[in-house]
């Protein structure tokens, strides 16, 4: 098993240079994951306890609002305005904060994990008063597990407001529950469907499962302190998922429901492959997904042990440039290779912020936090390679490194830099012939070697 910086640097993180004393081989990267999370103290994100007052307000405001033209009103409207504002000011900051992370973290494979299972758990926020949810899910429900069991992220995630809004969990109501009796509610299968579908088995439920499986969720909801089970809500048991009869209209019974699917065999060969295609191929080695799977299999899904599966196979350090480099990960390599850091990031004003970052990933197709679906980005090199958005990153690369650092690099230096044993001999022939600086600059951060990994 060949291993290096390069491969170490393109398929586990966010591109070369890598920053100093980082690890770039299985052992020391899984030290690092064992070790503390210091971008989340150095770049802290948001929590959703900072912002329930900020919440409250804006619902309480709105309530106002909605009364007749009147001078509270008028007033509770521009309270609302102001709250929202806050809202989404919190959101920004998040997305600067997970670019800072990407750029500093001396172990990038932990914020490549972040990314992943993130996008795993796909939520999207149904207003501009949720906006800031799913960075907070993201901070509370997801980075805290990437090395625990997946059983525990699995129901911590579940649980999140920001996940039970998005596939309006609140609007699901056991048909005999007491509320559900009083006023001819119904269930609401999104949840149930999308965490049998995408979050755990993948394949092998039936109709009937995702019935079953939503009349066993319809306690959990978004109470007024965040999120609760509410037994008045809920179906009167039991409920057979996937063979499994579970009694109880409690919150001891869901989670015990949600620990089965953690562990399920279908699970861990679902989720097994989605790693490997994530990580090292549109088409991953057969024996390296079966690693993965056994892994995951005998550990119970200790999440660890199957990233340590990961890094040890060697597939997993084998050819490279088989996927194409998503917006984001486009993006953060680039500002690494011009040598920006997370501090560069987080004191640029917003405007600025959204013009040379968040509006050109909107224009490769990938809008900051809003993904088409549930199911979340697509892994296909095709989805990302397409003239529209190739014409997008070609334009980044051309008109922004100039607006990001004075003087722009010796193209030279720059492709040796961050490509490494990726420099090929066309790219290293043409880019010292280019017209000019701003050109070759170009030319490196457009060029195939880059984008893909």
């Amino acid at each position: 098993m060949t291993q290096d910086k390069t491969t170490a640097a393109f398929r586990f993180g966010y591109g070369l240079p890598l920053p100093a004393l980082a690890p770039a081989e299985p052992a020391s990267m899984l030290a690092a994951l064992r070790g503390p999370d210091t971008m989340a103290t150095t770049y802290p994100g948001p929590r959703l306890d900072d912002l329930t007052e900020t919440l409250a307000r804006a619902d309480s405001m709105l309530r106002t609002s909605r009364r007749a033209e009147t001078a509270e009103a008028n007033a509770a409207r521009q309270d609302y305005r102001q709250a929202i504002a806050q809202l989404e000011g919190v959101t920004l900051m998040a997305a600067k904060t997970t670019f800072a992370r990407a750029l500093d973290a001396t172990d990038g494979f932990r914020e490549r994990l972040v990314q992943f299972w993130a996008d795993h758990f796909t939520t999207v926020a149904r207003s501009r008063r949720d906006s800031p949810l799913p960075a907070t899910m993201v901070e509370e429900a997801i980075r805290p597990y990437i090395t625990d069991r997946f059983a525990d992220m699995l129901k911590a995630v579940i649980q999140h407001p920001a996940m039970l809004g998005y596939l309006d969990q609140s609007r699901s109501f056991g048909p005999n529950s007491r509320i559900g009796q009083r006023r001819t509610k119904g269930l609401n299968e999104n949840l149930a469907r999308e965490l049998l579908e995408l979050h755990t088995v993948g394949s092998g439920y039936t109709q009937d499962d995702v019935t079953q499986m939503a009349a066993l969720l319809t306690g959990l909801t978004v109470g007024k302190k965040g999120p609760t089970f509410d037994a008045r809500r809920a179906e009167p048991g039991p409920e057979t998922v996937l063979g499994t009869v579970y009694e109880g209209d409690t919150l001891a019974t869901v989670l015990k429901a949600l620990d089965d699917l953690a562990e399920n065999p279908s699970t861990a060969a679902h989720l097994a492959r989605k790693l490997a295609i994530h990580f090292v191929s549109d088409q991953p080695n057969p024996d390296l997904v079966q690693a993965l799977t056994d892994a995951w299999r005998i550990s119970g899904g200790d999440l660890l042990a199957v990233t340590e599966s990961l890094l040890t196979q060697p597939a997993a350090w084998g050819k490279m440039q088989e996927k194409a480099r998503q917006p984001f990960d486009f993006i953060a390599a680039a500002l690494r290779a011009l040598g920006l850091d997370g501090a560069d990031v987080m004191r640029m004003a917003d405007d600025v912020f959204r013009e040379v970052i968040l509006q050109p990933m909107a224009a490769m197709g990938q809008p900051w936090q809003s993904p088409p679906g549930p199911d979340g980005w697509s892994e296909m090199a095709e989805a990302w390679i397409t003239p529209e958005t190739m014409a997008a990153r070609i334009t980044w690369a051309m008109d922004m490194p100039q607006r990001l650092i004075t003087p722009l690099p010796d193209p030279t230096a720059l492709m040796t830099r961050c490509l490494g044993a990726h420099l090929g001999e066309r790219l290293a022939w043409a880019v010292p012939k280019s017209e000019n600086i701003r050109e070759a600059v170009g030319l490196v951060l457009a060029s195939p070697e880059f984008n893909r990994r």
